[in-house]
């Protein structure tokens, strides 16, 4: 197959999906090369797919394209003419945010989650218009929908009203040979000097998003923590400004602790792991996620997690966890005194997460991704077929779009 993939979502690889996308794509070097892939990537991100240029087709997309509305534009009216210059058998959309309207070939579209649907003022009220209004539009007309976690696909059926049979669960996977729980004093030692962490701390590893990721309350849980142990413990947050950040620097501002909570800022790659290693707990109390890598992440590396269980994040985390309720301060604050105080709970915790990271692995995301795509391809010849029946190359695209809807109840 010729596979297509837009990349234009990765926001300069600082986003959940662009690591879901630069591992899915190394998997796929290893165990997809029976197959052609095509990336288009914004000028400025090139240097990020170094990587996939010996063995995939690098596309260079116009900087000026980067701009959100831009961006979208850029999909629905040039990216499939793209496919069909590039006679592409499937084209591959990451993010829910750029379905296409219409499109030559078949069309694949990850889902990560739906959070627009369950926390409100998620993001401004543009996104959230386009989350709500647009996208279930849009979401009926992709031939095959991936899916990362059980909860997102039920949520695309409930939300988004896409048939059953047509939407895939594909789960996140872990890259074990960067998180392993390898020697933890190694990696204090690497925090303390690139960070200046030389005390027990909490880590939370998300982008400052106000609400959704849920740092203000975690800051009021850390406070009452703070004042109920006089522990030396620090909160240690890693992750880009994003919306609603200044509200996340204002509760830490106005803490009595504020001193003992630390910004990071964006933790490059080569940095999470032992980062990971060096936190004595790893705290993430979301208020929903369509799948939660980093608590699997930190897991692997031995590190005991303490965890809502909003959205996917029971189904991903399991029993492997302290899980507190995101919305009760209280909850959380006994959540971390539990792990923090109480060395049985963290020995158990610890060899709980060591052994439900196991489950995951890219590889087999990469394997069923690509039966994804030979799903999606019947529909490309099924189409070519009804074409050659009519005897009209001009009815070709509107045959692709009529079998897309004769075929939604396949069997």
């Amino acid at each position: 197959m010729r596979i297509g993939v837009s990349t234009s979502v990765i926001q300069r690889g600082r986003t959940g999906i662009a690591q879901y996308l630069f591992a899915l794509l190394r998997a796929f070097i290893r165990c997809g090369r029976e197959h052609q892939f095509v990336l288009f990537v914004l000028e400025e991100d090139l240097s990020l797919f170094e990587f996939a240029q010996p063995t995939m087709e690098i596309v260079p997309v116009q900087e000026r394209f980067r701009p959100a509305i831009r961006n979208i534009l850029w999909h629905q009216t040039q990216l499939p003419n793209l496919a069909r210059e590039r006679n592409l058998d499937v084209l591959h959309i990451p993010s829910y945010r750029r379905m296409l309207w219409r499109c030559p070939c078949p069309r694949v579209t990850t889902i990560h989650d739906l959070a627009p649907f369950w926390v409100r003022n998620k993001y401004d009220w543009k996104r959230m218009l386009y989350g709500r209004a647009v996208v279930p539009r849009l979401a009926t007309r992709q031939e095959e929908i991936i899916a990362i976690s059980a909860n997102t696909a039920a949520d695309v059926e409930q939300f988004l009203a896409v048939p059953h049979e047509r939407v895939h669960v594909v789960p996140n996977g872990l890259d074990h040979t960067r998180f392993t729980p390898v020697a933890r004093s190694d990696s204090k030692a690497k925090a303390a000097k690139l960070y200046q962490l030389h005390r027990p701390f909490f880590l939370f590893v998300a982008r400052l998003e106000h609400p959704g990721k849920n740092h203000v309350r975690l800051i009021a849980a850390f406070n009452q923590f703070k004042a109920s142990t006089r522990s030396d413990w620090q909160l240690v947050f890693g992750g880009s400004d994003w919306h609603g950040a200044q509200v996340i620097h204002a509760a830490a501002a106005e803490s009595v602790f504020r001193d003992d909570i630390r910004f990071l800022g964006f933790v490059p790659d080569e940095a999470l792991p032992d980062l990971y290693r060096a936190a004595d707990v790893f705290v993430y109390p979301s208020l929903f996620e369509g799948f939660g890598l980093p608590p699997i992440e930190a897991m692997a590396c031995g590190t005991p997690v303490v965890c809502s269980a909003r959205g996917s994040l029971r189904e991903v985390v399991g029993d492997a966890t302290a899980i507190v309720d995101p919305e009760d301060v209280i909850s959380m604050v006994s959540g971390l005194v539990s792990v923090a105080c109480d060395r049985s709970i963290w020995d158990r915790l610890r060899a709980a997460g060591l052994k439900q990271a196991k489950k995951f692995n890219w590889d087999q995301t990469a394997a069923a991704t690509l039966g994804v795509y030979q799903q999606a391809a019947k529909h490309l010849t099924t189409a070519r077929i009804g074409a050659g029946l009519q005897n009209s190359p001009m009815n070709w695209e509107h045959s692709t779009f009529n079998i897309q809807h004769r075929t939604s109840n396949r069997s």
